[in-house]
């Protein structure tokens, strides 16, 4: 069993980035990745703990790109190191949340729940904040009854405190991946609000600018869905990868380490034969350091 897509404290997750490892390594995983959102701030404390448990440990980043509809996430999987066009493109995408964080934490004065940046910072016990900490920090308050609620009250998309967060443009993405010995993977292909009319004109398209890999096994993906995704993966000459999308227990009713769409365990194979295939300088030293 692997997860090739999870998240900790240093983007929207529960756990710090080394008690992720700790709890991947405790549900005795095989091979393990570290994705967080716009950031690879997690990543030594992570390959650290990795090696102590010898879990093989897939460094990663899940990169916000511009998108008309739903999100596009790129994950990067198999970063050797941070590239100064990546350490770029994480400078542009955290001045851009904060922009919009700041933009949510004034719609919320407006409302009469007056915070700031510091205390929601202090709060949550991170650097970079999302949508998931304003979220928390609202059940802490009392206003609403869970993070789900708050989404659907405030925050989520047409909701009175919806910021677009702008995010990279793909080309950069992709490069930005690349040049840091990085795969990059189209995350949950289905966030991206498309028909199934329309998908395979879409991702032929969004492949074409360099995507090498889909993660067709995602929980927001139905079985069926799922199967159909690889399918088309294959149609498309992509590799394909399986990930949970852990944010930390009970986040997500249907998102839980090591488990994919259907609740399914997440199978060697898309470390073995898909992934790791393409990742022939695949090394964690980088990130010992």
């Amino acid at each position: 069993m692997i997860d090739l897509h999870s998240h900790s404290t240093a983007s929207d997750g529960r756990k710090s980035p080394a008690d992720s490892a700790r709890y991947a390594a405790e549900k005795n995983l095989k091979v393990w990745a570290l994705t967080d959102h716009d950031t690879v701030a997690g990543l030594h404390d992570a390959a650290l703990v990795c090696r102590e448990c010898g879990l093989t440990f897939v460094p990663g980043i899940e990169i916000t790109v511009n998108w008309p509809t739903g999100e596009f996430h790129l994950l990067g999987l198999g970063l050797t190191s941070s590239s100064g066009e990546l350490k770029s493109l994480i400078s542009e995408l955290k001045a851009s949340r904060d922009e919009r964080n700041q933009h949510i934490i004034e719609k919320m004065a407006e409302d009469g729940i007056h915070t700031s940046m510091e205390e929601l910072k202090a709060f949550c016990g991170v650097e970079q904040l999302g949508r998931p900490h304003f979220a928390d920090y609202l059940v802490h308050k009392k206003i609403v009854k869970n993070r789900q609620a708050a989404f659907d009250k405030y925050l989520a998309q047409g909701r009175p405190w919806f910021i677009h967060h702008k995010g990279a443009d793909l080309d950069v993405a992709v490069s930005a991946i690349k040049s840091s010995g990085g795969l990059p993977v189209l995350a949950h292909p289905l966030s991206l609000y498309v028909s199934w009319g329309k998908i395979e004109g879409v991702l032929r398209e969004v492949i074409s600018h360099g995507i090498e890999g889909l993660e067709a096994w995602h929980p927001g993906a139905r079985v069926g869905e799922a199967i159909r995704l690889e399918e088309l993966a294959r149609t498309l000459g992509c590799f394909v990868t399986g990930g949970s999308d852990f944010h930390g227990e009970g986040v997500r009713a249907d998102r839980h380490l090591g488990k994919t769409s259907g609740g399914k365990k997440i199978e060697d194979r898309f470390w073995d034969e898909e992934l790791l295939p393409h990742l022939p300088n695949y090394n964690v030293d980088y990130w010992l350091k």
